[in-house]
């Protein structure tokens, strides 16, 4: 993991198309800002593992149907 100092209104830049950039810093929270492409995909983390499960928990039934299918 890399791990930079930002300070309010500075940024950084990830794979030449995607900027971070620190908007606001209140007590302890800090209010990001991304811009990137509309093709590139941005969750927060939470939502990204909810996703995750419920895929492959969609994969698992699917499975199970088709193994139904041959017996």
């Amino acid at each position: 993991m890399l791990a930079l100092t930002r300070k309010k209104g500075e940024a950084l830049v990830i794979n030449n198309n995607i900027e971070v950039t620190v908007l606001e810093i209140r007590g302890d929270q800090i209010k990001i800002g991304i811009s990137a492409p509309k093709d590139v995909p941005i969750y927060r983390k939470e939502v990204y593992l909810q996703i995750q499960k419920e895929n492959e928990a969609a994969i698992s039934a699917d499975a199970m149907d088709l193994l139904k299918g041959f017996l």
